[in-house]
């Protein structure tokens, strides 16, 4: 077990590492706020610089860490592991603080079944529990993986102790490798979480607009359940976007048609950016981020967004929301993933 001591400038904490956990994970189990996104090596939000002791390198390669990073010495806390007792300069803040303490358990796949060509849902169950918040993302210890890979939850917390992933197959992607075409029905994985800050907040009363590309389907649909069994669409509106390259990638109306009050409360718009010339698709055309100033009834820093998808896209929404229509940052809540 190591003792990690960390500096902020401004205050200081510390907490203990041991067994397998990384720094990052290591100071989110003991609720410390450490900064941090994607638990994964790529975002760099959890970098950190050593000022005392030594850390073992778990990812040398990750692209988080930039080659000015690396110069300066620095390391990224969800790929670093003290070896020893170690005192580190960090960003933290209480809003990194877990709301939900995250553990390590067993979780046995139950089944899977297509959403399109590309994306799957995976069902687990887990050995101990399923406490989780909407829009929070675990990490899924895999066969054949040196390291675990972080995948967004597409349900609710559930005291039948099932996690549902929806994941789109990655090409040479090791992790969805093992998932598509590894794991059986019956197979048991390491599951590790709750992770991210990108969760649903019930108490501030803004209609709410959820934007989803690719997997990041499954966050954006846990958002809309959570609203739904909060109570919350008693109240508020739910925007939900969902950005496809095809009409044949388009996906998301059949899990929000099961909520009650789909096309009332719930509002569902697909976008295609690549609509093809035989005039099949009807719908909206374009980028996404594009169709949301169009399609919302009000000025666009009166909602609360969530979004998740390729990088491009919540770049061009964070810049569309912040530096366009000056939408305040609390207002905007999303995981980097790369």
């Amino acid at each position: 077990m190591a003792h990690a001591h960390v500096c902020n400038g401004h205050d200081h904490s510390a907490f203990f590492q041991s067994g397998e956990d990384s720094i990052l994970r290591a100071a989110l189990r003991s609720g410390q706020g450490l900064a941090y996104e994607c638990n994964a090596g790529g975002c760099g939000g959890c970098t950190f610089e050593l000022l005392e002791g030594e850390v073992e390198t778990l990812w040398p390669q990750a692209p988080g860490l930039s080659a000015r990073d690396r110069k300066r010495g620095r390391h990224l806390a969800c790929q670093s592991r003290a070896l020893g007792d170690i005192t580190i300069k960090a960003r933290s803040g209480p809003e990194y603080v877990p709301p939900i303490v995250p553990q390590r358990q067993r979780a046995r796949l139950l089944s899977s079944h297509a959403i399109t060509s590309d994306i799957r849902e995976f069902r687990f169950r887990a050995s101990d529990h399923a406490h989780f918040l909407p829009g929070q993302f675990a990490m899924l210890d895999l066969p054949g993986l040196d390291s675990s890979r972080a995948y967004s939850l597409a349900n609710t917390g559930n005291p039948q102790r099932e996690w549902h992933f929806q994941i789109r197959r990655v090409a040479n992607g090791r992790g969805t490798e093992a998932l598509f075409d590894v794991l059986q029905p019956g197979d048991e994985i390491g599951l590790d979480g709750p992770f991210g800050c990108a969760y649903l907040r019930t108490e501030v009363p803004r209609d709410i607009v959820c934007v989803a590309g690719g997997s990041g389907l499954a966050p954006m649909v846990s958002i809309a359940r959570g609203a739904h069994e909060s109570g919350l669409l008693g109240r508020q509106q739910l925007y939900f976007f969902y950005g496809a390259r095809t009409p044949a990638d388009v996906c998301g109306e059949e899990q929000l048609r099961a909520l009650p009050g789909f096309g009332q409360s719930i509002h569902y718009l697909p976008v295609v950016s690549q609509p093809g010339t035989d005039g099949a698709w009807r719908g909206r055309t374009g980028f996404v981020h594009e169709a949301i100033q169009d399609a919302l009834p009000a000025a666009l820093a009166n909602y609360a967004f969530y979004f998740a998808g390729p990088p491009p896209m919540t770049q061009a929404l964070q810049e569309l929301l912040m530096l366009q229509h000056q939408v305040p940052f609390e207002q905007l809540h999303f995981d980097r993933f790369f």
